[in-house]
């Protein structure tokens, strides 16, 4: 795979440098934006090469999918892009929008269980038939695979090596195509920031454990941060240290409070799991890493905006005020 997505159904996106956040941060910030993906989220990389390597050389004839949101948004737009039928299985804690979209790209929905992890089980009962696709929402290597051209594009665009990469964690699939791509251009040599909201934090939990540790529940707003565990190869990429991954928590108020900020800044709406990573910025994260001792100095960093489409403008609007913001 190259930074070319010849034949591929995600975008290349830009990276380009925030005025707003570089002048916070005191260091140059450039933003990969993911949220231009056309279901929201990049997602879309690593789900759509999946899909096509499925129906194209495993025969595949349907695609099912567990997803509170982008993975399965990923895997419906792919499904019609490819002309597959698909089956996504939410949980109950999914909004309504985001099961009247997936029903817009043709998906037929299934709502099972409280959280992803009860959704998760009955999807994949349902693609045990040898011709069903079960895509995971981040815990398949073939995803991680298709995660690594964020890196790759990245490379080619910026001008320099960026010293620190920040984004943010959940069950581990963006985390591991970054790791992937980093070595694939040659930059195990750059930290990466790994941020998770409290209350959906399994992978910052796992590293202060020493052992990947199963939260009990999801208690975030973060909701697309929320899996349970996150997965064994994020754990082991983490005690590699090749790149070093520092992990990082932050509380849902200043999750929210990035999203609002990059609204103000940037025109964007991002929902809170992106705003755990622009909070390494808006709440100073970074600078205390570097008081720790724990990063070296920092002249540009590239920050992956994720995206997301569980956030709307009403949504938002109940984030600001339920944390009186």
């Amino acid at each position: 795979m190259n930074s070319s997505n010849n034949g591929a159904l995600y975008l290349v996106t830009p990276t380009v440098e925030s005025k707003p956040l570089t002048k916070h941060a005191g260091f140059k910030v450039h933003l990969k934006l993911e949220n231009l993906q056309p279901p929201g989220s990049f997602k879309l990389r690593g789900i759509s090469y999946l899909c096509q390597k499925a129906i194209n050389e495993r025969n595949c004839k349907k695609l099912v999918c567990a997803s509170g949101g982008n993975a399965g948004l990923a895997t419906a737009y792919s499904a019609q892009q490819l002309k597959t039928p698909c089956t996504i299985v939410l949980p109950k804690s999914t909004p309504d929008h985001i099961a009247d979209k997936l029903r817009d790209y043709g998906a037929e929905v299934i709502v099972k269980g409280e959280v992803f992890d009860h959704a998760n089980e009955y999807a994949e009962s349902l693609a045990l038939h040898p011709e069903c696709q079960y895509v995971h929402p981040f815990n398949l290597p073939e995803l991680w695979e298709g995660h690594t051209s964020l890196i790759l594009e990245a490379a080619d665009q910026l001008k320099m090596k960026p010293d620190v990469i920040i984004t943010c964690v959940g069950g581990g699939g963006l985390l591991n195509g970054i790791v992937q791509g980093m070595r694939k251009v040659g930059w195990e040599d750059i930290p990466i920031v790994a941020m998770e909201t409290i209350g959906a934090d399994c992978f910052n939990k796992s590293v202060i454990a020493d052992k990947i540790v199963t939260l009990p529940d999801i208690t975030s707003v973060a909701k697309c941060l929320g899996s349970l565990t996150v997965s064994k190869q994020t754990f082991d990429y983490y005690k590699e240290a090749k790149p070093e991954i520092h992990s990082v928590i932050v509380d849902d108020r200043e999750a929210v409070n990035a999203c609002l900020k990059f609204a103000d800044d940037h025109r964007f709406l991002v929902e809170p799991a992106c705003g755990a990573t622009l909070a390494a910025i808006y709440s100073n994260s970074i600078q205390r890493l570097q008081e720790e001792g724990r990063l070296g100095t920092i002249d540009n960093a590239l920050v992956i905006v994720c995206g997301g489409s569980m956030v709307n403008l009403e949504t938002l609007q109940d984030l600001k005020k339920q944390f009186n913001l």
